[in-house]
């Protein structure tokens, strides 16, 4: 596996810990996260400086850590803590 692969798996955790804390401390809900990530998956979405070219398992994959943190949150407010491979083959599982 390329390194730089292990590198992003280990910041999308440390964000989706983050996030968690936000959560616990009451400082942000799980709608509210939830809402600040879904934005930022249609800003990216619908991005037209973005090169037309882009195939799409490339737009797939700038949406991945989006839809990653996504289904973190969900799960760490239901109380849930499934590991990163766990996460990530729910996000396969709900692309749209």
């Amino acid at each position: 596996m390329n390194t730089a692969n292990l590198q992003l798996e280990g910041l999308y955790v440390a964000v989706a810990a983050l996030m968690s804390a936000l959560r616990q401390k009451e400082m942000l809900s799980e709608a509210e996260i939830d809402a600040a990530l879904a934005a930022a998956e249609t800003a990216l979405a619908t991005d037209r400086s973005r090169p037309a070219e882009l195939s799409p398992a490339n737009l797939e994959a700038i949406a991945f850590p989006l839809r990653y943190l996504r289904q973190a949150n969900r799960a760490a407010a239901a109380g849930e803590t499934p590991s990163f491979s766990e996460l990530t083959a729910r996000v396969a599982r709900q692309r749209p």
